[in-house]
C-alpha cells in the first residue's frame, strides 16, 4: 500500500495536469466544487498533489441542499478534510423546492448554479468524468436535445452571467479510474444513497441501462463519449455561422425578427438558439423552438406576441424580439412618500429619486401639502399633459409613448391626492407643473434599490 502511495495511477494526475496547463495561467485562484463524494474528493487529492507543480491558489465550496438527513454530516465532513488540507471551505446552505415542476434534481442544479455564479474566482473546478458524459448524452438523446444539447458537458465553459469560467478537469477518466485511485490512495467519501434511487432519471441510465448497453457493446461509454466530443465540434461550427448572420441582427439585447425571415428554416433556429443562450436562458426543446419561430417570423407588425421559456418570456415588439427575466410577484399597492430622497418601488422594480428643481417637474407646494404615493398601475388612470388639454387613459399614452408591453404593468406612477400627476416615460399632469422660478421636485428612475 505504501509504495502505490508514492506512485500513484498516472491517467488522473495526468488528465489534471493536461487540463491546468491548457487553460489555466499561473496564479489564478481556483475553486473546487465539493460535495463530499468520491469524485470530488479525488479532485481535492489531485489538486493538492499539483499545488507544488502548477502555481495556482485553491479554495472550496459547499452547497448544502438540505434534502437528505445527512446534509449536515456532508458538510461537517467537507470542512474537517478542508481543514486537514489547510484549503479554505465556504458551504452555503439554499432552499430546493421539493415540487419544482422541473423536477427536484433540476432545482437543485439551479440552486447550485446561482452560488457558483457569484463565486469570485477565476475558475470553478467540477469533478465530472467520461462516464457522467456518456449518461449525459444519452438523457439528451432521450429528451430529444440537437447538436448542442448532444455535445454534453465541455471541459471548458465561460458561463454568461457567471464571474468564474467553469472547468471540468476529470473528463478523460473513467469512473473505475477514479475509484481506483481512491483506493489506493485511501481517500474518504461520503455515500449518497440517493445515487442509487431508480426514480431518478440519471440512476436508472447509470445502473439499469449502461450496464446492459457495455454487456452488448463493450466501451459503450467511451464510444458515447467520444460521440458526444464530435456533436461539440458541430456545435462550435454552428456557434460560428450564428456568429455572422447575428452581425446585423442583435444590437442591444435585441433581435430583428426581419433578420429570421430572410434566412433558410435551419439558419433562423440556429440563430434563435444562439440569441437565447447567449443571455444566459435555458434552450426550449425543438418542437418548442420551432413553434416560437414560427410566431415570430409569422406575427403581424403591430402584434404584441409574449412566449414563455423556462424562466424568462421572450417577446416581440414593432419588430424586435427581447428576452424579459421573469420576476416574482411582489405586493403592488402604492407606497407613501415620505420626503424620502429616493424610494425603492418594489411592484416597479426602480428607485425613485426626487431631485428639488427650479422652474420645472411637479410643484414642491401640492407635494409637500398633499398626501403623496408611488407604485404602478391600478386601472383607470387618467393622465392631462397639456393645459386644457383632454384626460387621457394611460393605456392610450403608453401606446403613443411606445412603452413596450412587458413594462407597461411595472411603470412607475406618483399620485397626489389620489389624481395621477406623474407617469414614467410619459410626463406629469399639466395642473401640477412647478411654473417659472418655482419650486419643484423631478422625479427621476435609477434601475436599481438605493445603496444602504
Amino acid at each position: 500500500m505504501a509504495a502505490s502511495r508514492k506512485s500513484p495511477p498516472s491517467k488522473p494526475v495526468a488528465a489534471l495536469a493536461a487540463c491546468l496547463a491548457r487553460h489555466v495561467a499561473p496564479r489564478s485562484r481556483l475553486t473546487l466544487g465539493l460535495s463530499g463524494g468520491r469524485d470530488s474528493m479525488v479532485l481535492l487529492h489531485l489538486l493538492g498533489s499539483l499545488r507544488s507543480t502548477f502555481p495556482f491558489d485553491l479554495d472550496a465550496v459547499h452547497v448544502h441542499h438540505g434534502l437528505s438527513p445527512k446534509a449536515d454530516d456532508w458538510a461537517d465532513f467537507c470542512a474537517r478534510q478542508c481543514a486537514a488540507a489547510g484549503i479554505a471551505l465556504a458551504i452555503h446552505r439554499v432552499r430546493v423546492a421539493r415540487d419544482d415542476p422541473d423536477g427536484i434534481e433540476a432545482a437543485a442544479r439551479r440552486a447550485r448554479q446561482q452560488i457558483f455564479a457569484q463565486l469570485e474566482t477565476d475558475w470553478l473546478l467540477t469533478a465530472h468524468h467520461r462516464d457522467d458524459q456518456a449518461e449525459t448524452l444519452l438523457l439528451q438523446l432521450l429528451r430529444g436535445a440537437g447538436v448542442k444539447g448532444l455535445a454534453g458537458m465541455p471541459e471548458m465553459h465561460p458561463r454568461p452571467g457567471w464571474h468564474a469560467r467553469h472547468l471540468r478537469p476529470l473528463l478523460a477518466v473513467t469512473r473505475d479510474e477514479l475509484r481506483h485511485y481512491a483506493e489506493m490512495q485511501g481517500i474518504a467519501w461520503q455515500e449518497d444513497d440517493s445515487n442509487r434511487d431508480p426514480r431518478f432519471r440519471r440512476n436508472a441510465l447509470r445502473h439499469i441501462l449502461l450496464p446492459h448497453l457495455e454487456a452488448h457493446f463493450p466501451g459503450a461509454a467511451a464510444t458515447l463519449a467520444r460521440a458526444s466530443m464530435m456533436q461539440a465540434d458541430a456545435s462550435l461550427l454552428l456557434d460560428e455561422l450564428a456568429q455572422r448572420d447575428a452581425s446585423g441582427a442583435i444590437h442591444a439585447g435585441q433581435l430583428d425578427c426581419a433578420v429570421l425571415t430572410r434566412l433558410s428554416d435551419a439558419r433562423a433556429r440556429n440563430l434563435l438558439r444562439y440569441f437565447i443562450e447567449q443571455q444566459g436562458h435555458t434552450l426550449p426543446s425543438a418542437r418548442r423552438l420551432n413553434e416560437i419561430l414560427r410566431q415570430l417570423r409569422d406575427a403581424r407588425t403591430d402584434a404584441h406576441v409574449r412566449l414563455r421559456l423556462e424562466r424568462a418570456e421572450l417577446v416581440r415588439f414593432r419588430g424586435q424580439a427581447q428576452l424579459i427575466p421573469l420576476a416574482p410577484p411582489v405586493e403592488s399597492s402604492p407606497l407613501a412618500w415620505q420626503g424620502e430622497p429616493a424610494l425603492w418601488i418594489p411592484a416597479a422594480r426602480v428607485t425613485v429619486v426626487f431631485e428639488p428643481v427650479v422652474g420645472q417637474g411637479l410643484k414642491r407646494s401640492l407635494l409637500d401639502s398633499g398626501k403623496v404615493a408611488l407604485g404602478t398601475r391600478q386601472g383607470g388612470e387618467r393622465l392631462q399633459l397639456h393645459p386644457g388639454g383632454p384626460h387621457r387613459s394611460l393605456k392610450n399614452l403608453m401606446q403613443e409613448h411606445a412603452i413596450p408591453p412587458w413594462q407597461r404593468d411595472h411603470l412607475a406612477l406618483l399620485w397626489c391626492d389620489g389624481q395621477l400627476v406623474w407617469a414614467d416615460g410619459i410626463g406629469q399632469a399639466a395642473d401640477a407643473a412647478a411654473a417659472a422660478g418655482e419650486a419643484g421636485i423631478q422625479p427621476r428612475v435609477w434601475a436599481h434599490p438605493p445603496t444602504r
